[in-house]
């Protein structure tokens, strides 16, 4: 992996997120390519439980200011970085005061799942790919976690299609048996059609649970790493027919080779 540059998207990152699965897988896999030499960068949400003092967050003027449209609204993009102390990884924050700025993740006070959580997807997506263009930081390998950044392979598939930036990156989506009940808003689908993405292309989005997210991701994926063991059974069986290479790796304490050897396996195809 030495000097290869890794793209790292999820919903949750130690330290800047409860201790979970995902948390610290989204730590430990960085931390590896880290270790082995590889160049990388790490995206998550601002979420309005993230303590900007005590992490020492700060907004980089050069790569904020533009505005992402979602369903013909604008909305503006704030990017704010912190760095993992005592592992040279740098974080960069999506953010947003509308979307973001509140004091529940996805959940309000109440338990109630957030009825904009789509747009918030759609917002993230689209706000990584754009800030990692003013970077000019062409990633060999995009690594997703978790189902809030789900349409990020479809968006880099179809609506970035022709960004030279990400014409050889290879996709690869990690599941987890983190999920949530019920279902996104239902006009999600109508909301990805607004920036071209053709509704049979998107046709999961129609029920936007959160096995079809993840399937609309793993569709759109060069490769896939099941995280977890615990999941329906029709999925598992849908996971073990995919004609594209698949990890089941659950064993969070001797990842590190695994991991590297199938990230090798996905560059080479």
């Amino acid at each position: 992996m030495k000097d290869k540059k890794v793209l790292y998207v999820s919903s949750e990152v130690l330290p800047y997120s409860p201790d979970s699965e995902i948390a610290r897988m989204s730590f430990e896999a960085p931390r590896m390519v880290n270790n082995k030499g590889g160049q990388l960068r790490v995206f998550m949400p601002r979420f309005g439980n993230i303590n900007e003092r005590r992490h020492q967050l700060h907004e980089v003027i050069r790569l904020s200011g533009m505005n992402i449209i979602i369903n013909d609204i604008d909305v503006p993009l704030i990017i704010k970085v912190a760095s993992i102390p005592k592992e040279r990884i740098q974080v960069y924050f999506i953010d947003n005061d509308e979307y973001f700025k509140r004091s529940g993740t996805l959940f309000d006070e109440n338990g109630t799942f957030y009825a904009d959580n789509d747009e918030r997807c759609i917002f993230f997506a689209k706000g990584i790919v754009e800030t990692i263009k003013k970077l000019n930081w062409r990633p060999d390998i995009i690594h997703i976690h978790g189902w809030l950044p789900a349409l990020l392979p479809l968006y880099l598939r179809t609506f970035y299609k022709d960004e030279p930036l990400f014409s050889e990156s290879k996709i690869i989506t990690s599941v987890f048996d983190k999920g949530f009940d019920g279902q996104l808003n239902t006009t999600l689908i109508n909301k990805v059609a607004f920036d071209g993405i053709s509704k049979k292309v998107a046709e999961p989005l129609k029920e936007p649970h959160y096995y079809n997210l993840m399937k609309m991701a793993i569709k759109n994926s060069d490769g896939v790493i099941v995280v977890s063991e615990d999941m329906p059974e029709d999925f598992q069986t849908y996971l073990r027919g995919l004609r594209k290479p698949v990890l089941f790796n659950s064993d969070k304490e001797t990842f590190q080779d695994s991991y590297h050897n199938f990230y090798l396996q996905i560059l080479k195809r």
